[in-house]
Protein backbone atom coordinates (compact mmCIF):
# COMPACT_ATOMS: atom_id res chain seq x y z
CA UNK A 1 0.00 0.00 0.00
CA UNK A 2 1.32 3.43 -0.95
CA UNK A 3 1.34 6.15 1.85
CA UNK A 4 1.96 9.54 0.38
CA UNK A 5 4.14 11.55 3.11
CA UNK A 6 4.08 14.73 0.63
CA UNK A 7 1.83 18.02 2.30
CA UNK A 8 -0.35 20.08 -0.07
CA UNK A 9 0.12 23.53 1.38
CA UNK A 10 -2.06 25.52 -1.02
CA UNK A 11 -5.05 23.67 0.47
CA UNK A 12 -4.50 25.54 3.93
CA UNK A 13 -5.56 28.72 3.70
CA UNK A 14 -2.54 29.38 6.80
CA UNK A 15 0.03 28.18 4.08
CA UNK A 16 -1.27 29.00 0.67
CA UNK A 17 0.77 31.40 -1.33
CA UNK A 18 0.02 34.19 -2.94
CA UNK A 19 -1.13 34.22 -6.85
CA UNK A 20 2.10 36.10 -7.49
CA UNK A 21 4.83 34.37 -5.69
CA UNK A 22 3.83 31.16 -6.94
CA UNK A 23 3.95 32.03 -10.32
CA UNK A 24 7.40 34.05 -9.53
CA UNK A 25 8.68 30.53 -8.55
CA UNK A 26 7.48 28.75 -11.27
CA UNK A 27 8.80 31.35 -14.02
CA UNK A 28 12.11 31.13 -12.46
CA UNK A 29 12.36 27.28 -12.29
CA UNK A 30 11.23 26.96 -15.56
CA UNK A 31 13.03 29.72 -17.08
CA UNK A 32 16.39 27.93 -15.04
CA UNK A 33 15.25 24.68 -16.89
CA UNK A 34 14.68 25.80 -20.20
CA UNK A 35 18.08 27.65 -20.30
CA UNK A 36 20.44 24.43 -18.22
CA UNK A 37 18.56 21.89 -19.87
CA UNK A 38 16.67 22.29 -22.83
CA UNK A 39 18.41 24.98 -25.26
CA UNK A 40 21.70 22.77 -24.56
CA UNK A 41 19.64 19.23 -25.95
CA UNK A 42 18.35 21.10 -28.72
CA UNK A 43 21.57 22.66 -29.63
CA UNK A 44 23.39 19.22 -29.56
CA UNK A 45 20.66 17.28 -32.12
CA UNK A 46 20.81 20.42 -34.15
CA UNK A 47 24.22 20.40 -34.62
CA UNK A 48 24.23 16.76 -35.15
CA UNK A 49 21.81 16.77 -37.90
CA UNK A 50 22.33 20.06 -39.72
CA UNK A 51 24.55 18.61 -42.36
CA UNK A 52 21.70 15.83 -42.81
CA UNK A 53 20.85 12.27 -42.07
CA UNK A 54 23.81 11.49 -44.52
CA UNK A 55 26.41 13.01 -42.70
CA UNK A 56 24.84 11.91 -39.26
CA UNK A 57 24.54 8.48 -40.26
CA UNK A 58 28.37 8.86 -42.22
CA UNK A 59 29.78 9.91 -38.90
CA UNK A 60 28.46 6.89 -36.69
CA UNK A 61 29.11 4.30 -39.30
CA UNK A 62 33.41 5.71 -39.26
CA UNK A 63 35.90 3.00 -37.90
CA UNK A 64 36.82 4.79 -35.03
CA UNK A 65 32.87 5.87 -33.97
CA UNK A 66 32.03 2.24 -34.41
CA UNK A 67 34.72 1.10 -32.12
CA UNK A 68 34.11 3.57 -29.60
CA UNK A 69 30.16 2.31 -29.77
CA UNK A 70 31.08 -1.35 -29.33
CA UNK A 71 33.86 -0.41 -26.45
CA UNK A 72 31.06 1.25 -25.07
CA UNK A 73 28.43 -1.36 -24.95
CA UNK A 74 30.97 -4.12 -24.03
CA UNK A 75 32.19 -2.33 -21.00
CA UNK A 76 28.06 -2.07 -19.74
CA UNK A 77 27.72 -5.23 -20.27
CA UNK A 78 30.60 -6.71 -18.00
CA UNK A 79 29.99 -3.32 -15.65
CA UNK A 80 26.05 -3.86 -15.34
CA UNK A 81 25.68 -7.82 -14.21
CA UNK A 82 28.78 -7.34 -11.56
CA UNK A 83 26.94 -3.98 -10.27
CA UNK A 84 23.82 -6.10 -9.86
CA UNK A 85 25.18 -8.86 -7.92
CA UNK A 86 27.45 -6.96 -5.79
CA UNK A 87 24.50 -4.12 -4.89
CA UNK A 88 22.05 -6.59 -4.04
CA UNK A 89 24.96 -8.39 -1.91
CA UNK A 90 25.94 -5.17 -0.09
CA UNK A 91 22.12 -4.34 0.02
CA UNK A 92 20.89 -7.57 2.24
CA UNK A 93 24.46 -6.83 4.38
CA UNK A 94 23.76 -3.38 5.53
CA UNK A 95 19.79 -4.13 5.99
CA UNK A 96 20.04 -7.71 7.47
CA UNK A 97 22.57 -7.63 10.02
CA UNK A 98 24.09 -6.29 12.51
CA UNK A 99 28.05 -6.11 13.12
CA UNK A 100 31.11 -4.22 13.62
CA UNK A 101 32.18 -1.66 11.09
CA UNK A 102 28.57 -1.53 9.38
CA UNK A 103 29.08 1.98 9.72
CA UNK A 104 32.25 1.82 8.15
CA UNK A 105 30.31 -0.18 5.29
CA UNK A 106 27.57 2.51 4.75
CA UNK A 107 30.18 5.26 4.13
CA UNK A 108 32.84 3.73 2.16
CA UNK A 109 29.96 3.25 -0.27
CA UNK A 110 29.61 7.03 -1.03
CA UNK A 111 33.13 6.97 -1.37
CA UNK A 112 32.71 7.34 -5.56
CA UNK A 113 29.82 10.08 -4.81
CA UNK A 114 32.56 12.16 -3.08
CA UNK A 115 35.95 11.44 -4.50
CA UNK A 116 36.29 12.98 -8.28
CA UNK A 117 36.42 10.39 -11.35
CA UNK A 118 39.68 11.94 -12.15
CA UNK A 119 41.26 11.18 -8.64
CA UNK A 120 39.64 7.54 -9.46
CA UNK A 121 41.35 6.98 -12.51
CA UNK A 122 44.76 7.81 -11.18
CA UNK A 123 44.44 5.97 -7.51
CA UNK A 124 43.92 2.82 -10.79
CA UNK A 125 47.01 3.90 -12.58
CA UNK A 126 48.94 3.90 -9.13
CA UNK A 127 48.02 0.24 -8.31
CA UNK A 128 47.87 -1.17 -11.82
CA UNK A 129 50.32 0.73 -13.82
CA UNK A 130 53.58 -0.60 -15.20
CA UNK A 131 55.46 1.08 -12.52
CA UNK A 132 53.52 -0.62 -9.46
CA UNK A 133 54.12 -3.96 -8.19
CA UNK A 134 51.10 -5.68 -9.30
CA UNK A 135 50.49 -3.82 -12.27
CA UNK A 136 54.34 -5.03 -12.98
CA UNK A 137 53.52 -8.44 -11.97
CA UNK A 138 50.41 -8.73 -14.47
CA UNK A 139 52.34 -7.19 -17.22
CA UNK A 140 54.49 -10.03 -17.12
CA UNK A 141 51.92 -12.78 -16.73
CA UNK A 142 50.75 -11.60 -20.44
CA UNK A 143 47.44 -9.13 -18.57
CA UNK A 144 47.53 -5.46 -19.23
CA UNK A 145 45.32 -3.42 -17.37
CA UNK A 146 45.89 0.32 -17.78
CA UNK A 147 45.79 1.75 -21.16
CA UNK A 148 43.56 -1.56 -21.94
CA UNK A 149 39.84 -2.87 -21.60
CA UNK A 150 40.23 -3.67 -18.24
CA UNK A 151 41.56 -0.67 -16.69
CA UNK A 152 38.40 0.71 -18.26
CA UNK A 153 36.22 -1.81 -16.87
CA UNK A 154 37.71 -1.53 -13.45
CA UNK A 155 37.30 2.46 -13.54
CA UNK A 156 33.90 2.50 -14.55
CA UNK A 157 33.18 -0.12 -11.86
CA UNK A 158 34.05 2.10 -9.46
CA UNK A 159 32.02 4.67 -10.28
CA UNK A 160 28.79 2.95 -10.91
CA UNK A 161 28.78 0.80 -7.90
CA UNK A 162 26.79 2.33 -5.57
CA UNK A 163 24.18 3.06 -7.53
CA UNK A 164 21.91 -0.03 -7.22
CA UNK A 165 22.80 -0.69 -3.37
CA UNK A 166 21.72 3.26 -2.93
CA UNK A 167 18.48 2.24 -4.73
CA UNK A 168 18.09 -0.79 -2.26
CA UNK A 169 19.27 -0.32 0.97
CA UNK A 170 15.87 2.03 2.11
CA UNK A 171 13.92 0.36 0.62
CA UNK A 172 14.90 -2.91 2.11
CA UNK A 173 14.86 -1.09 5.49
CA UNK A 174 11.63 0.11 5.03
CA UNK A 175 10.04 -3.27 4.06
CA UNK A 176 11.65 -4.98 7.49
CA UNK A 177 12.34 -8.96 7.07
CA UNK A 178 9.27 -10.07 9.03
CA UNK A 179 7.47 -12.09 5.47
CA UNK A 180 11.10 -13.49 5.29
CA UNK A 181 11.00 -14.46 8.30
CA UNK A 182 7.42 -16.14 8.18
CA UNK A 183 9.06 -18.67 5.04
CA UNK A 184 11.86 -19.50 7.24
CA UNK A 185 9.62 -20.68 9.88
CA UNK A 186 7.60 -22.24 7.13
CA UNK A 187 10.57 -23.86 5.92
CA UNK A 188 11.73 -22.18 3.04
CA UNK A 189 15.11 -21.99 1.84
CA UNK A 190 17.36 -19.46 1.52
CA UNK A 191 17.08 -18.99 -1.85
CA UNK A 192 13.21 -19.76 -1.80
CA UNK A 193 13.06 -17.30 0.43
CA UNK A 194 15.19 -14.61 -2.12
CA UNK A 195 13.48 -15.09 -5.44
CA UNK A 196 9.70 -15.25 -3.97
CA UNK A 197 10.09 -12.73 -1.55
CA UNK A 198 12.91 -10.49 -1.46
CA UNK A 199 13.21 -9.81 -5.36
CA UNK A 200 9.66 -9.02 -6.07
CA UNK A 201 9.56 -6.78 -3.34
CA UNK A 202 12.63 -4.64 -4.54
CA UNK A 203 12.11 -5.45 -8.31
CA UNK A 204 10.98 -1.70 -8.83
CA UNK A 205 13.94 0.06 -7.59
CA UNK A 206 16.48 -2.81 -8.88
CA UNK A 207 15.03 -1.89 -12.48
CA UNK A 208 15.87 1.83 -11.52
CA UNK A 209 18.87 1.07 -9.90
CA UNK A 210 20.34 -0.83 -13.20
CA UNK A 211 18.90 1.88 -15.45
CA UNK A 212 21.12 4.60 -13.81
CA UNK A 213 23.94 2.43 -13.57
CA UNK A 214 23.77 1.93 -17.28
CA UNK A 215 23.21 5.32 -17.86
CA UNK A 216 26.61 6.43 -15.78
CA UNK A 217 28.58 3.37 -17.20
CA UNK A 218 27.88 4.18 -20.77
CA UNK A 219 28.25 8.00 -20.34
CA UNK A 220 31.71 8.11 -18.09
CA UNK A 221 34.46 10.29 -18.95
CA UNK A 222 36.73 11.14 -15.80
CA UNK A 223 37.95 8.00 -14.95
CA UNK A 224 38.01 6.36 -18.36
CA UNK A 225 40.36 9.19 -19.87
CA UNK A 226 42.95 9.01 -17.17
CA UNK A 227 43.16 5.27 -17.35
CA UNK A 228 42.36 4.59 -20.85
CA UNK A 229 45.27 6.29 -22.68
CA UNK A 230 43.49 7.36 -25.74
CA UNK A 231 44.38 4.70 -28.44
CA UNK A 232 42.27 5.02 -31.52
CA UNK A 233 40.35 2.42 -32.15
CA UNK A 234 41.05 0.16 -29.59
CA UNK A 235 40.65 2.29 -25.99
CA UNK A 236 38.28 5.37 -26.94
CA UNK A 237 34.74 5.27 -25.41
CA UNK A 238 32.01 7.24 -26.74
CA UNK A 239 32.49 10.37 -24.49
CA UNK A 240 36.23 10.25 -24.95
CA UNK A 241 35.64 9.79 -28.94
CA UNK A 242 33.61 13.41 -28.53
CA UNK A 243 36.06 15.19 -27.18
CA UNK A 244 38.86 14.16 -29.58
CA UNK A 245 36.37 14.96 -32.46
CA UNK A 246 35.38 18.39 -31.29
CA UNK A 247 39.37 18.92 -30.39
CA UNK A 248 40.08 18.21 -34.03
CA UNK A 249 37.32 19.99 -35.13
CA UNK A 250 35.12 17.27 -36.20
CA UNK A 251 32.28 18.88 -35.23
CA UNK A 252 29.66 16.20 -36.87
CA UNK A 253 31.16 13.27 -35.17
CA UNK A 254 31.33 15.53 -32.69
CA UNK A 255 27.51 15.94 -32.20
CA UNK A 256 26.83 12.51 -33.72
CA UNK A 257 27.81 10.72 -31.09
CA UNK A 258 26.65 13.49 -28.43
CA UNK A 259 23.13 13.03 -29.62
CA UNK A 260 23.91 9.06 -29.47
CA UNK A 261 24.48 9.96 -25.35
CA UNK A 262 21.67 12.51 -25.16
CA UNK A 263 19.55 10.02 -26.48
CA UNK A 264 20.19 7.39 -24.01
CA UNK A 265 20.11 9.95 -21.25
CA UNK A 266 16.12 10.38 -22.92
CA UNK A 267 15.29 6.82 -23.12
CA UNK A 268 16.39 6.72 -19.21
CA UNK A 269 14.57 9.26 -18.26
CA UNK A 270 11.43 7.74 -20.58
CA UNK A 271 11.43 4.45 -18.81
CA UNK A 272 12.20 5.83 -15.38
CA UNK A 273 8.59 7.66 -16.04
CA UNK A 274 7.03 4.05 -17.51
CA UNK A 275 8.31 2.15 -13.97
CA UNK A 276 6.70 5.63 -12.31
CA UNK A 277 3.22 4.85 -13.82
CA UNK A 278 3.79 0.98 -13.49
CA UNK A 279 4.80 0.91 -10.08
CA UNK A 280 1.70 3.82 -9.59
CA UNK A 281 -1.18 1.83 -10.64
CA UNK A 282 -0.05 -1.27 -9.23
CA UNK A 283 -0.63 0.49 -5.95
CA UNK A 284 -3.82 1.94 -6.54
CA UNK A 285 -4.97 -1.17 -7.46
CA UNK A 286 -3.97 -2.60 -4.27
CA UNK A 287 -5.58 0.08 -2.38
CA UNK A 288 -8.82 -0.15 -4.54
CA UNK A 289 -8.76 -3.38 -3.48
CA UNK A 290 -8.13 -2.93 -0.15
CA UNK A 291 -10.90 -0.74 0.40
CA UNK A 292 -13.72 -2.59 -1.97
CA UNK A 293 -12.33 -6.17 0.92
CA UNK A 294 -13.10 -3.85 3.80
CA UNK A 295 -16.72 -3.10 3.25
CA UNK A 296 -17.42 -6.48 2.62
CA UNK A 297 -15.43 -7.66 6.26
CA UNK A 298 -17.84 -5.07 7.85
CA UNK A 299 -20.95 -6.28 6.76
CA UNK A 300 -19.66 -10.16 7.04
CA UNK A 301 -19.18 -8.90 10.84
CA UNK A 302 -22.84 -7.38 11.07
CA UNK A 303 -24.32 -10.54 9.50
CA UNK A 304 -22.45 -12.63 12.30
CA UNK A 305 -23.65 -10.47 14.97
CA UNK A 306 -27.25 -10.36 14.18
CA UNK A 307 -27.40 -14.12 13.43
CA UNK A 308 -26.00 -14.15 16.96
CA UNK A 309 -28.57 -12.40 18.49
CA UNK A 310 -31.36 -13.83 16.29
CA UNK A 311 -29.84 -17.26 18.11
CA UNK A 312 -29.57 -15.86 21.33
CA UNK A 313 -33.10 -14.42 20.93
CA UNK A 314 -34.48 -17.60 19.91
CA UNK A 315 -32.92 -19.77 22.66
CA UNK A 316 -34.05 -16.57 25.25
CA UNK A 317 -37.47 -17.80 23.88
CA UNK A 318 -37.09 -21.51 24.53
CA UNK A 319 -35.70 -21.09 28.18
CA UNK A 320 -38.82 -18.43 28.69
CA UNK A 321 -41.61 -21.47 27.49
CA UNK A 322 -39.88 -24.08 29.22
CA UNK A 323 -39.99 -22.34 32.51
CA UNK A 324 -43.26 -21.45 31.75
CA UNK A 325 -44.24 -25.54 31.38
CA UNK A 326 -42.15 -26.21 34.52
CA UNK A 327 -43.90 -23.51 36.83
CA UNK A 328 -47.60 -24.78 35.26
CA UNK A 329 -46.09 -28.20 36.23
CA UNK A 330 -45.72 -27.51 39.46
CA UNK A 331 -49.20 -26.05 40.13
CA UNK A 332 -51.04 -28.56 38.92
CA UNK A 333 -49.55 -30.83 41.29
CA UNK A 334 -49.80 -28.78 44.03
CA UNK A 335 -53.52 -28.71 43.04
CA UNK A 336 -53.89 -32.22 42.61
CA UNK A 337 -55.04 -31.99 39.10
CA UNK A 338 -53.52 -34.42 36.32
CA UNK A 339 -51.68 -32.24 33.57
Amino acid sequence: MQVSNSYDYQSNAATRDAPWVRALFIGIASLFMFLMLVIPLFAVFYEAFKGGWELYLAALIEPEALAAIKLTLITAAIVLPINIVMGVAIAWLVTRYQFKGKQLVTTLLDLPFSVSPVVAGLMFVMLFGLNSTMGGWLESMGFQVIYAVPGIVLATLFVTFPFIARELIPLMQSQGDSEEQAALTLGASGWQVFWHITLPNIKWALLYGIILTNARAMGEFGAVSVVSGHIRGETNTMPLLVEIAYNEYNFTAAFALSSLLAALALLTLLVQQVMTKLQTRKYAKSDHREAITAPALVVTHTDSADHNDEHSDSSEDVSNSKATDSAKQAELKKADIKP
